[in-house]
């Protein structure tokens, strides 16, 4: 049995009762950072084998751990934050599991995009998951491509980009285009800035950008939204 065990983003009593459950009683944990997983573990006294599974190494023990689920081990799959396999490694154990008649069971919990969605103001009826745009090749094309896009789109970004594609979002859909950027979400420093791609970039630009970034921009008939807000718990960082 493969499960696959949602993670907090952030604030770590986001976890559920069902997988602390889980990760209590499997013979193997895999994760995203060794390093990062075990604070988790250590905060809920859950003591059991952990071994690395990420971008760089998933090709090379994929079939190691498929045997070792065909022989009868139970094995959890958890991310350094949120859902495994949603822009993070576990795609290709899932579907070889699949292939070979594992048994694959996802527990449901946190994930950045939906709060980070339902929080920007913006439709929720209808929207596309992009994930992590290109950083070269492939980069015009895609933003030539969603500039018709009419469902919400959402981003995930790294903080030293972020401003970056701002200014090409602007370039490709539009100044007044509404959009959230949602930073460090369930965090002590969580920040949703609302408003135009202009507005919230020039917000951006102004400071030194940090943490986890959710985008989540308008679809092609989106209205400007309201100004940037910066509401910050009090004691943020500058």
């Amino acid at each position: 049995m493969l499960y696959i065990v949602p993670t907090p983003i952030g604030n770590l009593q986001d976890i559920t009762l069902r997988a602390l459950e889980v990760l209590k009683k499997v013979d193997l944990i895999l994760a995203e950072d060794t390093r990062t997983t075990i604070k988790l573990l250590n905060h809920y006294q859950v003591i059991r084998p952990l071994s690395p599974f990420h971008q760089h190494n998933e090709h090379q023990v994929l079939q190691h751990l498929v045997n070792q689920l065909l022989e009868g081990k139970t094995i959890a799959l958890v991310s350094d934050a949120g859902t495994p396999a949603i822009s993070d490694p576990g795609f290709l154990l899932v579907r070889e599991c699949i292939k070979v008649g594992v048994k694959v069971e996802c527990l449901p919990g946190a994930t950045a995009f939906v709060p980070a969605l339902v929080n920007s103001g913006l439709p929720a009826n209808r929207f596309v998951f992009e994930g992590f745009l290109p950083q070269k090749k492939g980069r015009q094309t895609m933003f030539k491509k969603l500039a018709d896009e009419d469902r919400t789109m959402i981003f995930y970004e790294s903080p030293h980009r972020l401003v970056r594609t701002l200014e090409d979002m602007i370039q490709y859909f539009g100044a007044e285009r509404a959009c959230c950027v949602s930073r460090e979400l369930t965090k002590l420093y969580e920040e949703n800035a609302r408003g135009s791609l202009q507005e919230v970039r020039d917000h951006f630009k102004k400071k030194e950008v940090k943490g986890e970034i959710v985008l989540v921009v308008a679809g092609r008939e989106g209205k400007p939204g309201r100004q940037v807000e910066d509401r910050q718990e009090e004691g943020e960082e500058a």
